[in-house]
């Protein structure tokens, strides 16, 4: 099993692939933020819908708190495209991950069959080193935006 991600990491290099062309860099495209990245398991599940929904409706709370979110999927393109249309999420989210190779740089667990990411999110500090990580190894527990809202200010707070 590959090593997880633990607080003061450094974040792996990630390069998302997003619908319609381009791509999100991690942690560089968050870089003097604090960062949410989220892999979930794909647009099939419904506890990831609800999560990439709540992110989304966190939109101007995070914002205020000067916080990026990203997300990323096994998900193919047109799947992904669909999916962000749908939920009108306006953070990016990558599509095509190779699920074995996030899962060496960064301790996702993966489910063998059909391959897909299981839900693991962590956030990052402005220098892109890790805050916290929650991995989960099936459907349920995961980063919900209100306690990513909770711990930003936390660390803001006692950081002097």
């Amino acid at each position: 099993m590959p090593d997880l991600l633990h607080p003061g990491d450094a974040f792996p290099a990630l390069t998302l692939d997003l619908p319609g062309g381009g791509t999100a860099s991690v942690p560089g495209d968050l870089a003097g933020h604090y960062g949410v990245v989220l892999f979930y398991r794909g647009s099939w599940c419904p506890y990831c819908n609800a999560q990439l929904r709540a992110f989304e409706r966190a939109r101007e709370t995070l914002d205020g708190l000067g916080v990026k979110v990203v997300a990323l999927s096994v998900d193919d393109e047109d799947t992904t495209r669909a999916l962000v249309e749908r939920l009108k999420l306006t953070y990016p989210v990558g599509h095509s991950a190779d699920a074995r190779a996030v899962a060496a740089l960064t301790g996702a667990f993966v489910n063998p069959e059909p391959e897909h990411l299981q839900s693991t999110g962590f956030v990052l500090d402005p220098e892109g080193r890790v805050v916290v990580g929650v991995y989960s190894n099936g459907a349920i527990g995961r980063l919900v935006p209100e306690d990513v809202a909770g711990l930003v200010r936390y660390v803001r707070e006692h950081a002097a």
